[in-house]
């Protein structure tokens, strides 16, 4: 039962990140497309942790980790990149 459902979660979740893609490619805003690729981010982490439920291995763990991390830095990156268009300010002391 876990199984069917984890394997309808990925195929919702794979759709998820069709969708997002498409609006990275297309959208309409630089928010919108900075939005969608954080948004894969997200949804990665949570496609490599039900792998890892439905494979019953803690193999992946670190790449879920790694993935987090990656994840939280691009989201600080897209939001000072949103807020003021500069990512890494050098001129300010």
């Amino acid at each position: 039962m876990l199984t069917t459902v984890a394997i309808i979660v990925l195929i919702l979740m794979s759709l998820s990140i069709f969708a997002c893609t498409i609006r990275a490619l297309i959208g309409p805003s630089m928010s919108d497309r900075l939005t969608a690729l954080d948004t894969i981010g997200i949804n990665l982490i949570g496609f490599t942790a039900i792998l890892l439920l439905i494979q019953d291995t803690i193999a992946y763990a670190e790449v879920v980790l790694v993935l987090a991390i990656l994840a939280f830095i691009g989201s600080v990156a897209i939001a000072k990149f949103i807020e003021g268009g500069v990512v890494l300010d050098r001129d300010h002391h």
